[in-house]
């Protein structure tokens, strides 16, 4: 029993952390905040992963996206001017409506939080852990329900988005 109860205080303590590093990295104006807010969205992510017993989608999203938010540093350091904004008020329309639509988002995941009756919500079933091998056949694989074609095009994404990037920032300066 007490493990059960360690187990949810473990994802709900991930699960805050997940929703307030998000709100942080949206909200935020300076870019390398943004980009450690990020961070530790995807370090909590990926601790969901791990406590699911998925071992592998976890390392990879260490990997992965920990790697990109490095790149992301090196951008946002290298592509953004350092000119000092000056501070602005703190109680702006912005603000208080951002504010309103979060408290009522809470409002709303509250009351459906405590109105529907949650089956199963004890303990996590046991799942087998797929092997590397098939995982590798599914991603890199060319035949149906395999993901060599998306996983292309997201890559020419990626690279043209790295080059615009590149071409709007060399206007620019």
């Amino acid at each position: 029993m007490q493990e059960v109860i360690l187990l949810k205080i473990v994802f709900y303590l991930l699960a805050v952390a997940i929703a307030v590093f998000s709100v942080l990295a949206v909200t935020t104006k300076r870019i390398l905040r943004a980009a450690t807010y990020l961070l530790f969205v995807l370090f909590a992510t990926a601790g969901l992963y791990f406590f699911l017993n998925y071992s592998f989608l976890g390392a990879v999203q260490l990997m992965v996206y920990a790697g990109g938010v490095i790149i992301l540093y090196v951008f946002s350091i290298l592509l953004t001017n350092t000119d000092k904004e000056p501070p602005t008020k703190f109680f702006t329309l912005r603000r208080m409506l951002a504010f309103l639509a979060t408290v009522g988002g809470i409002c709303l995941f509250s009351f459906l939080l405590l109105t529907n009756n949650w089956q199963g919500a004890g303990a996590l079933p046991e799942v087998a852990e797929v092997d590397m091998k098939t995982i590798g056949h599914t991603l890199m694989g060319t035949g149906k329900g395999q993901y060599l074609l998306p996983f292309e095009l997201v890559s020419v994404l990626l690279l043209a988005c790295m080059i615009g990037g590149l071409v709007i920032a060399r206007k620019r300066g």
